[in-house]
């Protein structure tokens, strides 16, 4: 089932694909810069979606932006890139938590359509990953688990002031092709460290791969869905460094 409004679309505009009738759980999918909510729906026809509850998956179109790095050019993009420089900040604050407050609103979205927070997975790629990193932490309340591929955590220095108890114990799946030009994937581990630090579940996955998802990384999402999604979530898997 595809949900878009004709025209412009909206920041909140969706593509949506339910794998059941009356789904009883959500993943809200956050594409990369450049991209729309078309780009990761393939996905759903990829999992076995046998072995999942009844699940929505959502995947929203970006607000429509000028981005630094790429001169200027307006794209969708959850938040301007300033530099190229990963030794310096990236992103653009006030972007970051302007998209934060739009996944909030797509969670309330959920919410008010019978899903509760718990059976929630907030997921991304790239940009759309260090979205629902940066926001699925701060959330109120627990959700069922943060997927965050080819990314890294935003507003590191925040993070430990700003994490909410809520979901200090949920799941995190990050995932990262050693090969990766965008975001390297030593960068993407410091990440992975900062969250391991402060104790968070976190499982790393790493794959012989440039900025992209492979058919062994779906699979392993598809696992790890499966147990989040389940009736009781099992232990962070052991990292593939």
């Amino acid at each position: 089932m595809t949900n878009t409004t004709p025209g412009h679309a909206s920041p909140l505009d969706a593509v949506e694909i339910e794998t059941s009738p009356n789904p009883s759980h959500a993943v809200i999918w956050l594409h990369g810069l450049g991209a729309d909510g078309h780009d990761f729906e393939p996905v759903v026809a990829a999992l076995d979606a046998a072995n999942l509850p009844a699940t929505r998956f959502v995947f929203p179109h970006a607000p429509m932006r000028a981005v630094t790095i790429n001169n200027g050019y307006v794209m969708r993009a959850w938040y301007d890139v300033v530099s190229a420089d990963f030794s310096q900040r990236r992103e653009d604050p006030d972007g970051v938590r302007e998209s934060a407050r739009l996944a909030e609103a797509l969670i309330a979205r959920e919410n008010a359509r019978g899903i509760a927070d718990e059976n929630i997975v907030l997921a991304g790629f790239s940009q759309g990953g260090a979205i629902a990193l940066h926001a699925g932490l701060r959330h109120p309340q627990r959700l069922a688990g943060i997927l965050a591929l080819s990314t890294y955590v935003p507003l590191a220095e925040t993070l430990a002031a700003e994490r909410h108890e809520a979901n200090t114990q949920t799941s995190v799946f990050m995932a990262h092709g050693r090969q990766d030009p965008v975001i390297p994937y030593s960068f993407a581990k410091l990440s992975y460290g900062l969250l391991s630090q402060l104790g968070q579940p976190v499982s790393w996955h790493a794959y012989t791969a440039d900025h992209t998802v492979t058919l062994d990384e779906l699979r392993d999402i598809e696992r790890w869905l499966q147990k989040v999604l389940g009736e009781e979530a099992e232990p962070s898997d052991t990292p593939n460094l």
